[in-house]
């Protein structure tokens, strides 16, 4: 499905779906970014260029990677802020630090 060809019920919908899914595998998988791994809405515009470079996974997730790379890549990431202020803001891709208690 192109994103030129899509009305606005059908957008919606997909917008939904890529708000409410994770990357389970990879640098933002559930080992990296527990417990769920990343939302893909958050993943770097370099990440998603990287699978279009390589090849998308299969199914329903190479397609969503696909469009979130798309509109991305026309400066339009802010059309995810509804779904990321609903869900406490953007899910931050830093590693966290361990914490070291030294108790004495």
């Amino acid at each position: 499905m192109n994103l030129t060809e899509i009305d606005s019920e059908d957008f919606r919908n997909l917008l939904e779906e890529i708000s409410e899914t994770h990357i389970p595998f990879g640098k933002y998988g559930i080992e990296a970014c527990p417990p769920r791994g990343a939302p893909i809405m958050d993943l770097p515009l370099e990440y998603l260029s990287w699978f279009e470079q390589r090849g998308y996974p299969k199914g329903r997730l190479g397609e969503l990677l696909a469009h979130i790379h798309e509109i991305k890549a026309v400066g339009m990431d802010c059309i995810f802020d509804p779904f990321r202020q609903s869900r406490g803001g953007r899910f931050s891709l830093k590693p966290r630090k361990k914490r070291n208690f030294r108790f004495e």
